[in-house]
């Protein structure tokens, strides 16, 4: 196959030189915030992940796409992702669930790719320099290099209200009636959460007093894309939520319910995305390997309300806190984790416990 030439241009100036694959928007660019996922497998989970809103995926991983694609691994009902960029992108599926190709999925979906370039130093880049916005695409490199300039990146920005579901819906049948409020649901999380509660899953905009209305046993804050600290509004809804009913929050959801008690939230250099993060549960000494996907984390010491529960083992950032007081626990990390790894599938057991006992488990 002939492909046209493209080009990788961050806001700093650095530029790659590759090839045009996947669909080619009009324009010929394709802007975003560039951040790395070190996952050796389950590209299409990330693609679909809304968590990726408003970024554009590298994968450290050289081949890109040679299991193909099935419904069955979306995660959403469309990709979120603005682009993806990959060191060899296959051009043969094979595998006995495949459905067609990883090409002509973006191509479907309308989702632009990098092909053929150096992954590992534009890795290392984003390493050393932090995320960066910036631009690639087949259009001439003058043209991507202006792209790359008005580029912005994730900080201050809502990108939940575009990812959110717009209407209320129900899953599952359990005894026990859980809210989530969705902030960019995975499918994988809804899966997880069906299996264990009846659930009724609403748009982000709810406010408290409609949630407490539907007199749940508990409520679920998901993941979901983006600065928690464009969020105020949802921040405010979940301090009246704090006390009056059990709630567990993973990744976005985590993030704003530190913040309703009290802490505050930075942006990581690079962020954490992969399936391969160690982290150590303080109270019991246990170490999972978890499967990530943030560029915000919590700010060391400055939750006002509950203790720190959980820790990377890389770098010391807060991945878990718990406030037996206020009935809630959260964590950084996906425990759902699709495809995997699933060592952290405990803790919507934790979280049952927490609804028939009112209180806050430790294992």
């Amino acid at each position: 196959m002939t492909r046209a030439p493209a080009f990788l241009v961050l806001n700093d100036g650095t530029t790659f030189e590759g090839y045009a694959g996947g669909h080619l928007p009009e324009g010929g660019v394709t802007t975003g915030e560039f951040v790395f996922n070190t996952a050796l497998s389950g590209y299409q989970e990330v693609i679909t992940d809304p968590s990726y809103a408003g970024q554009i995926v590298a994968f450290t991983y050289p081949h890109i796409g040679n299991y193909g694609v099935t419904h069955l691994d979306d995660e959403a009902s469309r990709p979120w992702t603005r682009g993806i960029v990959v060191r060899d992108l296959s051009a043969v599926d094979s595998n006995w669930r495949s459905e067609g190709t990883l090409e002509a999925f973006l191509r479907h979906h309308e989702i632009a790719a990098l092909l053929g370039i150096d992954t590992r130093r534009l890795t290392r880049h984003l390493r050393s320099h932090g995320a960066l916005a910036g631009a690639f695409g087949h259009a001439p490199l003058e043209v991507v290099q202006l792209a790359a300039q008005g580029a912005t990146g994730t900080d201050n920005t809502d990108l939940v209200s575009q990812v959110s579901t717009r209407e209320t819906y129900r899953r599952g049948e359990g005894d026990l009636h859980v809210v989530v409020v969705d902030y960019g649901i995975k499918t994988t999380m809804v899966q997880q959460l069906a299996q264990r509660f009846s659930l009724t899953v609403v748009p982000s905009s709810t406010s408290a007093d409609e949630i407490l209305a539907m007199q749940p046993d508990g409520v679920f804050l998901s993941n979901g894309p983006g600065d928690p600290a464009a969020l105020s509004r949802q921040v405010i809804e979940l301090r009246t939520l704090l006390g009056a009913v059990p709630i567990f929050g993973i990744c976005l959801g985590h993030q704003l319910l530190a913040t309703a008690l009290g802490a505050t939230t930075q942006k990581l250099p690079f962020g954490h995305h992969g399936s391969n993060h160690p982290v150590k549960d303080l109270q019991t000494g246990r170490i999972e390997i978890t499967a990530q996907n943030h560029n915000y984390a919590v700010t060391p010491d400055s939750l006002e309300r509950g203790v720190v529960s959980h820790i990377n083992l890389n770098d010391g950032v807060i991945e878990g806190i718990s406030s037996p007081a206020d009935r809630c626990f959260s964590v950084q990390y996906h425990p759902e984790a699709g495809p995997g790894p699933h060592d952290a599938r405990y803790l919507f057991d934790r979280f049952d416990t927490l609804l028939r006992t009112n209180r806050v488990e430790v294992n």
